[in-house]
């Protein structure tokens, strides 16, 4: 490639990246319109949220500050002149280096050449100083020191020089392999995602849609829906064995999103392999609701939701019994259904199984953080507006707890290099969002990540029943996984304490849904068991054993000894009052946003 051709594709890259930048910067400032009544997730990326944080009542130990100020200026001086060394051809060494689980630098010009590498220890430098002003401030709560920690490391991710054309040298060399098609490729790949994005969330493309059908590619167990209301459709799945235990197990996944994590594909099915253990086995499967359903709130979704399918399984079985198992969501859901039922006499739930669930919500993790007392009046505000909280927003702000692996590193792919995402089931699922009515996204919230009512008996009073956790007396399987930014296992470990019934806790390797979906044939994580329940969940951790491979065989074991007998399968859609509607996995888990 000649020298003019050269300079006229780093003209157009030039042209280009500063139409880009541009885009992205108005997307990325959009929320200050305020038409919408709500805040855009990506205000985390903004100096203005943690300017109006710090603006609040703060200490600062002004010796602790001095002495970072001076470290920096100390290690500025010496990058300028290692990098000045480095412009001369002589050897320099690096006066800082990413840690070693950061990808973002992966590429050899971020080492080898000396622009790139003074552009990449800059920003770490600048990163580690104000980290360390943070470090030097007493804020007057908890609560607001996380908060700021939280929108700090959103802001010096979001300015990484990774994230730009002309600083990131991946970027650049594919513009100038591709004759500047890659970033107009990349702006074709924006516009789409801008144009599919409510107003108040940047929906960034993470998988290929394409390569995905639920019912044909995934969610594929055959089985019957065999009830449905205006919530919830039930499928009963065909079973795989001549004969089941006697009690059924029915599962609750959780609304705000799709049950078909559980059937993602034959070997990673949960749905399969409970099918194989022997379990009759049925799935509750939530509408993706719109405005008309807005006023259904938390209580019309127990009601219509785990209470109308444990009426119908109780019907269609014959079973006195039903072993219940909540994800999530749904296992918050189906705490406060057994203690709802069993506080009225109703002892139909022989067992409970709560996988990666919150009962305590006193320390709920990084999504507290959205949840200040400046920003849930204006997100209760904007689901009225709406008579729904956008799953899309919602999806994208579990996203940017992983924010350089859900959301910059995609960034970059899509847009800076113009690369289609790969095909991936479980990053299909995510995007797959589900809405959720206004009225029970707000009740949920309020009563438990605000006012956290569950750890306080009868706190929280439905139809003039107070849910008492304590009320529920049955046997509890709690599974937590340990890498979990959505629920942290020891929040779930925490909740053990408000239960009465015989509890048995696992943790399992991985996060939120790795952890969960780890099938027993080439499970890659293990877990870890221990039969003594003390106060902490650190010293349940020190005695616990680790156990190679999937923590499925366990609950399986302990599941098949809840139910003793086993009698003939069913077939579904064989009961007269429930006939078989239509086939798994049914209409509802259809509708995408």
């Amino acid at each position: 490639m000649g020298q003019n051709e050269q300079e006229e594709i780093l003209q157009s890259i030039n042209k280009y990246s500063q139409v880009f930048n541009a885009m992205v910067q108005d997307i990325l400032a959009k929320q200050a319109s305020g038409d919408e009544g709500l805040a855009s997730s990506n205000s985390v990326f903004s100096p203005n949220k943690l300017i109006s944080l710090m603006s609040d009542k703060v200490e600062i130990d002004s010796a602790k500050l001095l002495q970072s100020q001076f470290t920096f200026m100390e290690k500025q001086s010496a990058l300028w002149q290692q990098a000045s060394m480095a412009m001369m051809g002589e050897a320099s060494q690096n006066i800082i280096d990413e840690q070693h689980s950061d990808r973002r630098f992966s590429h050899d010009e971020w080492q080898a050449n000396p622009v790139y590498s003074y552009v990449k220890q800059a920003y770490l430098l600048n990163s580690q100083m104000l980290e360390n002003i943070v470090d030097a401030m007493d804020f007057k709560d908890s609560k607001t020191a996380e908060q700021i920690k939280f929108y700090t490391r959103q802001y010096i991710n979001s300015v990484s020089p990774t994230n730009y054309v002309l600083t990131n040298p991946e970027v650049c060399e594919d513009i100038l392999k591709s004759k500047g098609e890659s970033i107009l490729k990349g702006m074709q790949n924006f516009m789409e995602d801008f144009e599919k994005s409510p107003i108040e969330a940047f929906k960034i493309t993470q998988t290929d849609h394409d390569a995905f059908t639920v019912g044909e590619n995934l969610a594929m167990t055959p089985g019957e829906v065999v009830f449905k209301n205006e919530l919830i459709e039930l499928i009963h799945y065909n079973p795989t064995v001549a004969k089941t235990n006697e009690l059924p197990l029915l599962f609750v996944p959780p609304f705000i999103n799709k049950f078909y994590v559980l059937d993602l594909d034959e070997r990673k099915s949960a749905i399969k392999a409970l099918l194989d253990a022997g379990n009759d086995l049925f799935v509750i499967s939530w509408i993706n609701p719109e405005a008309d359903l807005a006023a259904y709130d938390f209580t019309d979704y127990m009601k219509k939701g785990p209470i109308a399918a444990l009426d119908a399984v109780c019907e269609i079985t014959k079973a006195k019994q039903v072993n219940l198992t909540g994800f999530c969501v749904g296992g918050t859901l189906s705490s406060v259904t057994t203690a709802y039922l069993r506080a009225q006499g109703d002892t139909r739930i022989a067992s409970l199984t709560l996988l990666t669930t919150l009962l305590d919500f006193s320390e709920p993790g990084e999504i507290a953080n959205y949840l200040s007392e400046e920003m849930l009046p204006v997100i209760e505000n904007n689901a009225d507006m709406k008579g729904i909280f956008d799953g899309r927003i919602l999806a994208l702000s579990f996203s940017l707890l992983r924010e350089n692996s859900l959301f910059w590193s995609f960034f970059i792919k899509n847009y800076l290099q113009g690369k289609d995402p790969a095909p991936f089931d479980i990053l299909y699922w995510n995007s797959d969002s589900t809405n959720i009515p206004a009225a029970c996204f707000k009740d949920y919230l309020r009563n438990t990540y605000w006012d956290n009512k569950l750890k306080d008996p009868n706190a929280w009073v439905i139809d003039g029943v107070g849910i008492d956790l304590a009320n529920i007396d049955v046997p509890v399987y709690v599974l937590a996984t340990m890498a979990d930014h959505i629920v942290l296992w020891q929040s779930a470990y925490s909740g053990l304490q408000y239960i009465s019934g015989e509890k048995r806790f696992v943790l399992a390797g991985s996060g939120h849904l790795a952890g969960v979906i780890n099938p027993i044939k080439g499970g890659k994580y293990p877990h870890w068991l221990n039969d003594n329940l003390p106060n902490d969940a650190e010293e349940w951790f020190s005695g616990a054993t680790e156990h190679p491979g999937s923590w499925w065989t366990d609950w399986h074991s302990w599941l098949n000894q809840k139910s003793s007998k086993r009698t003939k399968a069913l077939v579904p859609g064989a009961h007269k009052n429930y006939p078989a509607l239509y086939p798994a996995p049914g209409e509802y888990v259809l509708k995408r946003l």
